[in-house]
């Protein structure tokens, strides 16, 4: 059985299709999908989502990237991360990449909003599900001063290099792999997947985006994650069947347990 560890269900593209990409998505073998939540005020369809569908969980988190949304306090976070299939705090983390006029100064707000996702993730003792884009320092910096040793979870859609996936998974941290690792032009991420020990390795979908050749450029499904694991098991040099069950367990140990 495949697990993508991180997908939009509540998104354009898929929520107006569910049972469809659903079935699809057990037809390829994909028993279990994380239906990552970005704002608060989605919280509730993506929630809807978990608890209607079996196999189909949810986070609680509002993204780094997302201005002009609610701000979240601990309590707000905390409050959601335990109802029911809720099973991770985020998206959440930094992102540098549109910072047009501004200054790496003028995203204090973006760190302070990953502030309390850690918190809020220490407090419930949940996994945190980690974006960042050219901010890998300030992120694995921030994770280190508030982690307290103690914070977990994964490095979500990971496209540094060695290095930092390195300091990632010293902090303790899995690496997800989405379907960027089958473009053409993703050499360095593809030298960083055979790196990866096997226990700490995930894989995702990011759906409805960055869908996996032979069907990049199309809407991404939680189905599309089988491409992802057999394009990894070829790189990595173990059978299709070895890839599932390791990222399989993976996501119960980190999520599940």
């Amino acid at each position: 059985m495949l697990t993508d560890s991180h997908c939009h269900l509540a998104y354009p593209g898929l929520e107006e299709r569910l049972d469809a990409v659903l079935a699809h998505m057990h037809d390829m073998g994909v028993g279990r999908a994380l239906n990552i939540c970005t704002t608060l005020e989605e919280f509730d369809a993506v929630h809807a989502i978990a608890l209607r569908y079996p196999g189909v969980w949810a986070s609680v988190g509002v993204h780094p990237d997302n201005e002009g949304v609610r701000e979240p306090t601990v309590d707000d976070l905390t409050a959601r991360a335990v109802l029911p299939r809720v099973i991770g705090i985020g998206e959440t983390g930094l992102d540098y990449f549109r910072l047009g006029d501004r200054t790496r100064a003028d995203m204090e707000w973006q760190r302070e909003r990953f502030r309390v996702h850690i918190r809020a993730a220490l407090r419930v003792d949940k996994p945190l599900i980690i974006h960042t884009r050219a901010s890998a320092d300030d992120t694995l910096n921030i994770l280190a001063e508030e982690g307290q040793e103690r914070a977990r979870g994964v490095m979500h859609c990971f496209t540094e290099n060695w290095e930092v996936a390195r300091r990632a998974l010293d902090l303790g941290f899995y690496i997800s792999i989405a379907g960027i690792v089958t473009f053409k032009n993703a050499q360095a991420l593809r030298d960083v997947a055979v790196q990866v020990p096997a226990d700490r390795l995930l894989i995702e979908t990011d759906s409805p985006y960055l869908a996996p050749v032979p069907h990049r450029g199309k809407t991404n499904e939680p189905a599309y994650v089988s491409y992802v694991a057999s394009y990894l098991a070829e790189l990595r040099g173990v059978s299709a069947d070895v890839l599932a069950e390791q990222t399989s367990s993976n996501f119960t140990r980190l999520f599940l347990q």
